[in-house]
């Protein structure tokens, strides 16, 4: 028997009109917290005046005013809201834009050094070749420094870890000992590069370039030959790496050059204005080419 006091229970269909109910409202109040995100303040106002004007009109301000200013304090936090979540999706794109340019830069690195590198190895296996018959001592050397260079090489192209300082010195080494014995009394070198700063982070192939371009375009073209020098230091939280020869001088075209114009195009993507490649001409004549980049400890180092 059924007491007055007992409730009805729901229906399945008044259940789901609920449910649908419960729905469109949340959905109408998200419409309006993006629409109060977007809209102008002068555009809020004017509406706000229009409302107090209909709530006058009913003689029921009340309402209207809590609303109004109900919407001004979520047009506030809708508004902030709205401005991080721009930031971070600006930030988002930026960082995928630059790591696609990136890609895109050590692809066109590599592809470049996949042209150099086979010219070059087979340039030394010709002049070992040819030394073997007129000068077989200096062909020893000259195979056993194209092993160092290439013992030096096969790290970076093995794994994907961060090139460093120290790793680039090596290889620029062993090429130098190639060299010193193609050039013979020609060529003499100098590097002094801190044992601290063997660890420090370098893009790969940036100072090779450097050498090899101080040797074509300095040295090399030199009856005498000359000195070139590899010296590293840090300044105001950056390192600098110098590369200096005492050849024929700086020929303004040379800048121009793929090697350095790709230098200069990886250090932008790289490190976003904050590193340089700096040419400059000493009083006492050669070049010295300066890559500044910022300081940094390679992760196996530092941790």
């Amino acid at each position: 028997m059924n007491t007055g006091n007992e409730e009805m229970p729901l229906s399945d269909t008044t259940k789901q009109n609920l449910r649908e109910l419960r729905d469109a409202a949340v959905e109408l109040w998200w419409r309006f917290f993006d629409w109060l995100a977007v809209v102008p303040w002068k555009t809020l106002a004017i509406v706000s005046v229009l409302m107090l004007v209909l709530g006058g009109i009913l003689q029921s301000p009340q309402p209207f005013f809590i609303l109004i200013v109900a919407s001004f304090i979520i047009k506030a936090v809708a508004g902030g809201k709205r401005r991080a979540d721009l930031t971070a999706s600006q930030a988002i794109q930026r960082a995928d834009t630059e790591q696609h340019e990136r890609a895109i830069l050590e692809a066109h690195l590599a592809a470049l050094q996949a042209q150099i590198e086979p010219h070059f190895l087979f340039n030394t296996l010709a002049s070992i070749d040819q030394l073997i018959l007129t000068d077989p001592p200096r062909a020893s050397r000259m195979q056993q420094s194209l092993i160092r260079y290439l013992r030096s090489a096969m790290p970076k192209m093995r794994d994907g870890a961060r090139p460093t300082l120290g790793q680039q010195v090596d290889l620029s080494r062993a090429f130098l000992e190639i060299m010193a014995v193609r050039m013979d009394d020609r060529l003499r070198t100098a590097l002094q590069v801190p044992a601290g700063l063997q660890s420090a982070v370098f893009p790969s192939m940036m100072l090779q370039t450097l050498v090899e371009n101080a040797i074509r375009h300095g040295l090399e073209p030199k009856a005498e030959g000359g000195l070139l020098s590899i010296h590293a230091e840090v300044a105001d939280g950056k390192l600098a790496v110098h590369v200096r020869d005492t050849g024929v001088g700086f020929a303004p075209q040379s800048a121009a050059g793929v090697g350095l114009a790709n230098i200069r195009e990886r250090l932008k993507v790289l490190y976003n204005g904050r590193a340089e490649l700096v040419i400059g001409v000493p009083a006492d004549g050669g070049t010295c080419a300066t890559i500044t980049v910022p300081y940094e400890i390679a992760a196996a180092d530092a941790a």
